[in-house]
């Protein structure tokens, strides 16, 4: 048990070569431990001569919380001088990394723990930083410099054979909030990864960032998940072209949904000449329409059917329900062979000329898809793991009440939901942060 006052001072403060000289304690303010190091006399770095103190400037630096109140360690730094008149070097100031990195304004303990706080627990960076006792800028410059070297670290996107892609809102600026959108590049595989998010929703930002990649890991990804996107087709055609894209199921048949709706509201103002009311029949079937058939019970479908006769005097509605129901078997189908004829069927019933036109333009869709469409049945991945992803970003965006920099979302998505290996964090050598 150690009962040497000075040394109980230094275990608690808990740094290696400190002297605790003081502590400041005042009322509603944090405590200021006052250390200084008990390093040897330096010799100058230009001549080897032995150096003189020339004084003791302080800097206060943000450290942990102390029993609950926060705490700023304040250290004397020797500032050192060389004797000699004709050396080059002047004077410098003595530097320990182990207590914080060179120009930091927070304990390198401290910028270690803001940034499993911030990024692994997902907490915000104001939270963290009233709990520490000083501004937002500090904890989130600490989280940057800590955090950077997780996820440029090489090692931590591996092998992948499953890439998806899928866009999320950044953020919306300006007097007319303008929509900035971003791309989540994803590994479907399993287990699933945010690989990283790039600016915009074009084909530019992730076809960039595909070849910026080896070549070799990208000759191992074999397949390439999208939505119905052009621009993401044209990333996997332009950067991937070894790779079979896949159409992810949920996206076409919320497609197959959404023109069901449209032939829904175009067949309402025809008929009855203005937008759904409540007491109207198709109105009042939007939501049995869009619910899957094997859903429904009997009471449901007796009630849609009925809704249907009432309101649909063409059929057109309950022939693009039938279409929509029809697409959606093609997902329970599990020879790949059976399936491509049924899309290749199903497509030239679409395109009947005496179809509605929303049911027309979902056969257009399949024609131009067909090939992502059956290529599910040979590699049964999804953007399942991609929305996932963008579940935790937006969990971020949340927390994080939006983001005006897209480096610093970029930074805390990718801490969070980007699978970092955090045992690395006390590996990281301060003195290489800036």
């Amino acid at each position: 048990m150690e009962t040497n006052a000075t040394r109980m001072c230094a275990l608690l403060v808990g740094l290696p070569d400190v002297t605790v000289v003081g502590v400041e304690d005042r009322p509603d303010r944090p405590l200021r431990v006052h250390v200084e190091t008990t390093a040897e006399v330096d010799g100058c770095t230009g001549c080897g001569t032995r150096a003189w103190v020339k004084d003791r400037p302080t800097v206060a630096l943000v450290d942990l919380p102390v029993f609950g109140r926060p705490a700023v360690l304040v250290w004397r730094k020797r500032r050192w001088r060389c004797p000699e008149p004709e050396c080059e070097v002047s004077t410098w100031t003595e530097t320990d990394p182990r207590i914080a990195p060179s120009r930091a304004a927070m304990t390198d303990r401290a910028g270690r723990w803001v940034t499993v706080q911030v990024g692994r627990e997902g907490r915000t960076v104001a939270e963290v930083a009233r709990e520490l006792g000083c501004d937002w800028h500090t904890v989130m410059d600490a989280v940057a410099a800590y955090g950077t070297p997780l996820v440029e670290n090489p090692d931590r996107i591996g092998p992948v054979t499953a890439l998806g892609l899928d866009e999320t809102l950044f953020a919306r600026t300006g007097r007319w909030r303008r929509q900035h959108w971003c791309t989540s590049i994803v590994d479907v595989g399993r287990p699933a990864q945010l690989l990283d998010v790039v600016p915009g929703r074009t084909a530019a930002g992730p076809s960039a960032w595909l070849e910026a990649q080896p070549q070799a890991w990208r000759d191992g990804i074999a397949w390439g998940v999208l939505d119905l996107s052009g621009p993401y087709r044209k990333t996997f055609t332009d950067t991937l072209p070894h790779a079979a894209q896949v159409a992810d199921p949920f996206h076409l048949v919320k497609h197959a949904n959404a023109k069901l709706d449209e032939c829904r509201r175009r067949v309402q103002n025809e008929t009855l000449g203005h937008r759904g009311r409540r007491d109207d029949p198709l109105y009042k079937s939007r939501r049995l329409l869009t619910k899957g058939h094997e859903r429904l019970d009997d009471r449901g479908e007796a009630k849609l059917l009925g809704l249907l006769a009432a309101g649909d005097p063409k059929g057109e509605v309950r022939l693009a329900w039938h279409a929509k129901e029809t697409l959606r078997g093609i997902y329970a189908i599990d020879d790949p062979a059976i399936a491509e004829e049924f899309v290749t069927e199903l497509t030239d019933d679409l395109l009947d000329i005496d179809h509605p036109p929303e049911v027309r333009s979902l056969g257009r869709t399949l024609r131009r898809w067909h090939d992502q469409i059956l290529a599910w049945h040979r590699s049964r991945v999804s953007n399942g793991p991609t929305e996932a992803a963008n579940n935790l970003i937006k969990r971020i965006k949340r927390v994080g009440f939006g983001f005006r920099r897209f480096a610093h979302y970029r930074l805390r998505v990718l801490l969070y939901a980007g699978r970092p290996n955090w045992n690395l964090i006390n590996t990281i050598d301060p003195a290489q942060i800036r």
